[in-house]
């Protein structure tokens, strides 16, 4: 049976996507390879992907979307395509069938300062404007950066201990002016990458101070400086929960799905509950279904006020059995007004396509089957579709959107 209302609202109604990331820009659109589109994988394991599931999938929609038919409807006629249309003209034709209304966009991933739009540059495919998310450990390497560049002699014990409570005090200003900024809406940790989801409620001056000695000879020695000793970035993050807490801004986390740079054992939002607890003011956002943890992400949503959900990543990462079994999971204890929508869409456009296209028809097909099971009305399971598409993250980020019904697809 076809639903109507439930099919008006996952194929049609506007969304906010709550976590994303920049385009590559027109001048190195090439820059890295296409065959990342569905995959956290790199390196050696990188051409492994296109025989994926997901990627069978997902050159499909891209071949329809191309407008490829018979042999040339495959991955290098896909990427044979794409490399012949006008850059803005292919970032439209993937972002105008989304339905996405705005974006929030985290510029603090590797490589985005080189290689990437500036986040005002998504504007242009948007009908309303693109807002901020301040990457935590990005802008804490910034600012040590400018900090020890000013540093002339060989760093030791005695030099950290003048130094650390300069650092601090640096960071908690930018991390304040960031939290008053109205584009700011929003703080992101990737304590997942670099230490692990078991962050600590306190640490010792001696171990905070250990740590920054340590990543400060490291970038003496490799000219590389890089945040990922455990007493002193536990320290950062605890520092933006109160402040975030403070301002009302979300503070979301990586968890679960990633690379090759995470512990996977480390990267479940199960390791989170004790600094939920300790911050019951502030709004944790548990990024990509914390997938393959969403069970233990549905729990923390459904426990505590202050967790909420996004299910982005997946799409178009899974298969499509896989997508709607996340799905399921997620509702299985998940407070529906605690879950948000992103597509995660990073460097290509094809991927905010491929994660709207697919994450709709995931809601549709789940929900259909709750109604069909008497589990749910149909005006139930579309309100759901809407509040998780567009108002519950229009909400807990303070947007002040209203859904502009006449933008989508």
């Amino acid at each position: 049976m076809y639903y109507r209302e439930l099919a008006k609202a996952a194929f049609s109604y506007p969304a906010i996507d709550n976590h994303a990331h920049p385009f590559l820009s027109e001048r190195h659109r090439n820059a890295l390879a296409f065959e990342g589109l569905t995959t956290e994988a790199s390196g050696v394991a990188l051409p492994d992907s296109i025989y994926t599931l997901a990627c069978y999938r997902s050159t499909a929609q891209l071949a329809k979307l191309f407008g490829l038919k018979g042999d040339d409807a495959n991955w290098d006629g896909v990427k044979t395509k794409r490399a012949g249309l006008d850059y803005k003209q292919l970032c439209g034709m993937c972002m105008k069938p989304s339905g996405i209304q705005c974006i929030l966009i985290d510029d603090g991933l590797s490589g985005v300062a080189d290689l990437a739009e500036g986040y005002r540059w998504h504007d242009q495919f948007t009908a309303s404007p693109t807002k901020r998310i301040v990457r935590i450990e990005a802008l804490a390497e910034k600012v040590l950066l400018e900090l020890v560049r000013t540093f002339e002699g060989e760093v030791n014990a005695a030099v950290v201990k003048t130094f650390l409570p300069i650092f601090i005090t640096m960071f908690m200003e930018n991390i304040t002016t960031s939290a008053r900024d109205p584009e700011v809406v929003g703080f992101k940790s990737i304590a997942c990458y670099r230490t692990g989801l078991d962050i600590s409620t306190s640490h010792t001056k001696e171990e905070i101070e250990q740590g920054l000695l340590e990543v400060w000879k490291q970038y003496e020695a490799k000219g590389v400086l890089r945040l990922a000793h455990k007493a002193l970035n536990d320290r950062l993050v605890r520092i933006v929960l109160g402040i975030a807490g403070e301002a009302k801004k979300p503070v979301q986390f990586h968890t679960g799905l990633g690379d090759n740079d995470i512990t996977l054992t480390k990267s479940s939002p199960a390791h989170m509950q004790t600094i939920i607890q300790a911050y019951p003011d502030t709004i944790f956002v548990l990024l990509h279904s914390s997938y393959p943890y969403t069970r233990d992400a549905g729990y923390l949503t459904a426990m505590y006020k202050n967790v909420y959900l996004d299910f982005g990543e997946i799409f178009p990462a899974l298969s499509a059995d896989g997508q709607r079994a996340v799905v399921k999971q997620m509702l299985e204890l998940s407070p529906t007004n605690k879950i948000l929508w992103s597509t995660d869409g990073h460097w290509w456009p094809e991927t905010y396509y491929l994660a709207s296209i697919q994450s709709r028809q995931a809601l549709y097909e789940v929900l259909a089957e709750c109604i069909r099971r008497d589990e749910l009305t149909e005006l139930q399971a579309a309100t759901i579709v809407e509040n998780m598409l567009f108002h519950n993250s229009n909400k807990v980020y303070d947007l002040g959107l209203v859904p502009k019904l006449d933008i989508v697809m």
